[in-house]
């Protein structure tokens, strides 16, 4: 039996927002903006998203403390300005830690989650509506069920899942990934290679995900030295994008490996990015898994 569930909508090209981005009064009058302190600035999406709001009529209020490792108490401090002001609904622009830290103030808030209590997912019962606006090429968390919170008091990085943070809506612009730098585009598409592939290493791999794993693995290795070498180029810059997509959706179907487990302590340890530390111990994974699922492989590219 194959099973697959998607239950986001979303949109992908150039100006998506300005075009579609009146869906978004349907989830609410308040909006809380999850954010960085710089990537949704440069990128423009905050600009386009505040326009698109005022021309609905919808408050807002941003919160742009979130890191690159967002951790438990600058998620509670988001939580708590997010119940004291009314919020309605999250829109996470960024990369996968703002669009993360929104999934986490959304579940956290709704079920009045205290402590640690969200990593045990039974604790979660519905959450707010989230919109993802992605800046970065790299984790799919505007398609997935995913949130990833560090802990520095126990050292630790780790997920929780539930099918109620899956976003209401995603608008995804290539655009707004052309201000990355040379080592964020690296190391963020190394991160959506990391999904392509785990969608094949898992006990969970479904045979729908083949062509999207096919496609999306082709795209990185076709158009990431582009990007890094020619950043404006916007037909290498959607390609990206879209193979992160694809990695998200693969990896809502199947959750991530070994190799996900392994890279979040050199992340917590040693400071590596999300990405890097997935590509720092990808070629001994893929040696590792090889064996066992060189049939699939086969089957699938060939």
């Amino acid at each position: 039996m194959l099973k697959y569930s998607m239950p986001v909508e979303f949109y992908f090209g150039k100006n998506v927002l300005q075009e579609n981005g009146y869906k978004i009064k349907n989830f609410g009058k308040r909006a809380f903006i999850v954010t960085g302190k710089n990537s949704a600035k440069l990128s423009g999406a905050l600009n386009d998203v505040l326009m698109v709001l005022q021309k609905n009529d919808i408050e807002y209020k941003i919160f742009d403390k979130i890191n690159q490792n967002p951790e438990i108490e600058i998620i509670y401090s988001a939580v708590d300005i997010f119940k004291k002001g009314n919020f309605d609904m999250l829109i996470g622009i960024g990369g996968g830690s703002p669009i993360d830290s929104a999934k986490a103030i959304s579940a956290i808030a709704k079920n009045n989650i205290s402590g640690r209590d969200f990593y045990n997912t039974k604790n979660i019962k519905s959450a707010y509506p989230i919109i993802a606006i992605p800046t970065t090429s790299g984790t799919g968390s505007e398609v997935t069920p995913f949130s990833v919170v560090s802990d520095k008091l126990l050292s630790i990085k780790a997920g929780f899942a539930s099918p109620f943070i899956f976003p209401k809506l995603s608008f995804l612009n290539p655009f707004y990934t052309v201000s990355l730098s040379p080592k964020t585009t690296r190391d963020t598409a190394i991160d959506a290679l990391s999904h392509l592939l785990e969608g094949i290493y898992s006990i969970r791999r479904n045979k729908i995900n083949y062509p999207l794993i096919f496609k999306g693995v082709k795209l990185i290795t076709d158009n990431l030295k582009i990007a890094i070498e020619h950043p404006n180029n916007m037909d290498a810059r959607e390609n990206l994008q879209m193979a992160s997509l694809y990695g998200g959706m693969v990896i809502a179907q199947t959750g991530t490996t070994l190799q996900h487990s392994i890279g979040y302590p050199l992340t917590t340890e040693f400071g590596l990015t999300h990405g890097l530390a997935n590509g720092v111990v990808m070629k001994l994974i893929m040696e590792k898994f090889y064996p066992a699922v060189s049939t699939i492989l086969n089957d699938m590219f060939n």
